[in-house]
């Protein structure tokens, strides 16, 4: 709903969050401040492929600290064609958990 959040923070630890229309708003806040996380978007690279590189993301949130990292792992990285939408590119990304997978399929070329 995009309200505007107050949240008080005691000793590492929310203690109030106001401004929330509904209780999404609260849970949002909590996880913002304690553990904030992100879905991780980006491109790979596809040797044999009809196109050069394949659209991907996180199956599921990774820490925000993390991104960089992530991100990095994934520049010299190499899938062969085809790959399908929903492939598993890798599986537990750099220890997070979530799974890096194909979001488009790019299919193989014919030389």
């Amino acid at each position: 709903m995009g309200c505007s959040l107050d949240v008080r923070v005691e000793n590492g630890e929310v203690v109030s969050v106001t401004g929330n229309q509904c209780a999404r708003g609260v849970i949002y806040a909590k996880k913002e401040v304690v553990n904030p996380t992100r879905i991780l978007t980006s491109v790979v690279f596809v040797e044999g492929g009809v196109e050069e590189m394949v659209s991907v993301k996180t199956s599921s949130d990774i820490p925000k600290s993390m991104l960089r990292t992530c991100a990095a792992s994934l520049r010299n990285l190499r899938v062969p064609a085809p790959v399908k939408s929903g492939d598993v590119i890798v599986k537990n990304l750099c220890g997070t958990g979530a799974d890096l997978v194909a979001t488009k399929g790019v299919a193989r070329r014919e030389d």
